[in-house]
This record gives C-alpha cells, sequence and structure tokens, in this order.
C-alpha cells in the first residue's frame, strides 16, 4: 500500500471545519478553468470549421484555372479548354469528391431603378448548392436547349434590390469599348450563406449564359473547383495537378491561397484560443498551489509527527501532492461535465447568439473534439502534479521540535 496516497486519502475524508471550505474553492478553481479551457477549444475549433465549411461549400477546396497574373483582360479571366479526360483524372485523385467546371463574370442587375454590382458564377445542371446553404423558391432550371433564363442571387441582393423569386430583372454586361449587353433573366430563387464574401458578390446563372455573352465555345470555361473529403490535403492535391496534370498557363490554386486574409484572420483566432488557455492554465494552478499551502500550514503539526518517525521528504511531499491531485482530478471531471453540457445546450438550443454580419453566423459554434478533451485533462493533471512540488518544498522549512512542542 502507498502510505502516502493512504494518508492523503483519510486527511480529505475527515478534513472538517473552515479548511474543508478552502478545499471547495480549490475545487471550484479547477473545475472553472478546466470548463473554461474545453470551452475555447469547442468554440475555437467550431468556429474555424463553420468558416471553413461556408466557404468550401460554395468555392471548393482548390481550383484549376489560368493564371493570369498580368490581368489582361479585366472583365474575366480567359478561357481554358473543356477537357473530359483531364477532369476525370482529376476525379481520380485520392480524397477528391467532385470537379465541378464553371465560369464568372461580373454583371449589373437592374430592377424598377435599383442596381447591384455582382460576379455571377455559370454552373452546369448537375450543380447543386450544399446543405450549409439555406436557400428559398427553385434551383435553376436547365429545360432550355440554348440556355437557362433564370438566375439564384443571394438574400442580402435581394433585398437590396427589393426582389422575390419569379421577379424579372435586367442583366448588364459591359464590354470593353463597347455598349452593354443586356439580357432578362427570372429570379428563380435565393440563397444564404452567412459568408460576407459569397452573399454580397456572387449569384448562380447557368454556364452557357456566360459563355454566349462571353462568344465562347460551348468547350470553354473558366476553371474547375474540387471538393475534397478533408481540407487538409488541399495542398496535396493542388501540388499534384501542378506537377503531373497541367501546364502553363494553367494551373492550381487552393482556396486557402486565394483567400490568405480570411485564413490569417483564423489563425489569429487560434492564437487568441491558446492565449486564453495559458491563462486559465495559470490561474488554477495558482489555486490549488495556494489550497495546498494552506494544508501545509494547517496540518504543520502533522508533518513534523512524520518526519519524528522518520519518514522521508519526498514521501511526505507525496501526500500533499496526492491530496492535490485528488482535488485536480475532482476539479476536472466537474469541469469536464459542465463545459459538456453547456455545448450541449448552444448544440441543441442555440442559446448565445452572434452578430451575423461580423462572424458569418447566427449562432456560437460548437465542435467538440474528443482528443482535445482527453489531453487537456491529461495535461492539466500532470502539470498540476509537476507543479505542486513547488510548495511541496515549504516541507522542508518546518521543524518538528518546533511544531510538536505545543501538543
Amino acid at each position: 500500500m502507498d502510505v502516502s496516497l493512504f494518508i492523503a486519502r483519510r486527511y480529505l475524508a475527515r478534513h472538517k471545519g473552515s479548511f474543508s471550505f478552502i478545499i471547495r474553492i480549490g475545487v471550484v478553481a479547477t473545475c472553472l478553468s478546466t470548463a473554461v479551457m474545453i470551452l475555447s477549444l469547442a468554440v475555437s475549433t467550431g468556429f474555424k470549421d463553420a468558416i471553413k465549411e461556408k466557404l468550401y461549400s460554395f468555392s471548393g477546396h482548390v481550383h484549376v484555372t489560368y493564371f493570369d497574373p498580368l490581368k489582361s483582360n479585366g472583365i474575366t479571366t480567359p478561357p481554358i479548354y473543356y477537357d473530359k479526360r483531364l477532369q476525370d483524372s482529376m476525379r481520380h485523385i485520392p480524397h477528391v469528391v467532385s470537379v465541378i467546371p464553371f465560369a464568372q463574370r461580373p454583371v449589373i442587375i437592374q430592377y424598377h431603378g435599383k442596381m447591384e454590382g455582382i460576379r455571377l458564377k455559370g454552373v452546369e445542371k448537375n450543380y447543386h448548392l450544399p446543405a450549409g446553404i439555406t436557400t428559398t423558391g427553385q434551383s435553376i432550371s436547365y429545360a432550355d436547349s440554348s440556355y437557362s433564363r433564370q438566375v439564384m442571387i443571394s438574400q442580402r441582393t435581394a433585398d437590396l434590390l427589393d426582389v422575390r423569386p419569379g421577379d424579372t430583372v435586367l442583366l448588364q454586361f459591359f464590354e470593353s469599348g463597347a455598349t452593354p449587353r443586356l439580357r432578362k433573366v427570372r429570379i428563380s430563387g435565393t440563397f444564404h450563406s452567412g459568408m460576407e464574401d459569397v452573399d454580397k458578390y456572387y449569384g448562380l446563372c447557368d454556364l452557357r449564359l456566360l459563355q454566349r455573352m462571353n462568344n465562347w465555345t460551348a468547350d470553354s470555361i473558366n476553371a474547375w473547383q474540387l471538393a475534397l473529403d478533408n481540407d487538409a490535403y488541399a495542398d496535396t492535391v493542388s501540388n499534384y495537378i501542378h506537377y503531373n496534370l497541367v501546364n502553363a498557363p494553367v494551373d492550381s490554386f487552393t482556396t486557402e491561397e486565394s483567400n490568405g486574409g480570411l485564413f490569417d484572420w483564423l489563425k489569429l483566432q487560434s492564437m487568441n484560443s491558446i492565449i486564453l488557455l495559458i491563462i486559465m492554465a495559470i490561474v488554477a494552478f495558482i489555486n490549488v498551489s495556494g489550497v495546498i499551502l494552506v494544508l501545509m500550514i494547517d496540518r504543520a503539526a502533522m508533518v513534523g509527527l512524520l518526519k519524528t518517525l522518520g519518514m522521508p521528504f519526498g514521501s511526505i511531499g507525496r501526500v500533499f501532492i496526492n491530496v492535490g491531485a485528488i482535488i485536480s482530478a475532482i476539479g476536472i471531471l466537474a469541469g469536464n461535465v459542465l463545459a459538456l453540457g453547456i455545448c450541449w445546450l448552444q448544440k441543441t438550443y442555440g442559446i448565445f447568439k452572434l452578430d451575423e454580419a461580423t462572424y458569418f453566423m447566427k449562432y456560437v459554434p460548437i465542435k467538440v473534439v474528443w482528443w482535445h478533451v482527453a489531453l487537456t485533462d491529461i495535461a492539466t493533471l500532470i502539470v498540476f502534479v509537476i507543479y505542486l512540488w513547488l510548495p511541496a518544498l515549504y516541507i522542508r522549512r518546518i521543524q518538528p521540535a518546533k511544531v510538536l512542542q505545543f501538543k
């Protein structure tokens, strides 16, 4: 039997009076610190995943397009040839889920004197908006043999123009040094992603409409977008395409490379979470260390007696280390229950809300990663036990002759 652990357990079981309140403070402080650390990780992970999911759902993970650093065409990038063999080759790359050809072109939508500029994204009939993007109305109908005269715009753009699904609007396609070309189209439906860069700047139309307006052939597109089953493989897939499947001026780019500012902002949020973790861990360590130091002073006579009986310093120190470990373990367990309970309430009822215009979502996102929780618990407990040796050094200053003469 471990004598140090036995004494620690008996000491906690029989400890009563004012110092019992001190022990409760240590448990509560550890509980709150652990809960804050777990919640911080859950919110940070949920926030990053929610932003990435919204962006990737509309833009994909990798783009294969014409590389035009000089922007020789201010209206749209030069077309590339639709190569079915290339598309099939990209589709068979591991972790690639879909390969979608598309074209893009800026356009002004006009309705009853109101105008709004967006970029129309032309897609094929097999393209569907993902579940993460809410829609109203209907999808674009591709029944027309030439091109569909329907578009989908964001709810934000629809509100600015005061249009609803079923309304007819006028599209103005500007040409370099020429009169704008006009097309009447009907709003088939609207979408809402919560991402400002998507809702503010994009709309959807038939790919054939943009091919017609650009005077392109039916086998001309602007790019392919690739969706992956895991964004961690985006760089690998992009590099494989760059070195093995395409030649200049066609090149591949990840969505992260194209949206560097957004991803830098997400990394900054992760850094904030790390700083919060460190602060809460320090607070918890200080609280538990203070509790242990108070308990040592309270039990100075016991320490003197154990020294008189010949118990080594290390064994006496482990008594209070075990006391601190038990307090920490109870606090960590309670913190897990508290944090996971709050996470469940937030995921189920969306208690905590956000300004969607600023954070791209209506509710605080939560994603609990179990290994995050386990690693937080284990690391906290281990560091606690190591850190508790500092207050245990106080035992060396206790002299049996002085503390036992009053007993």
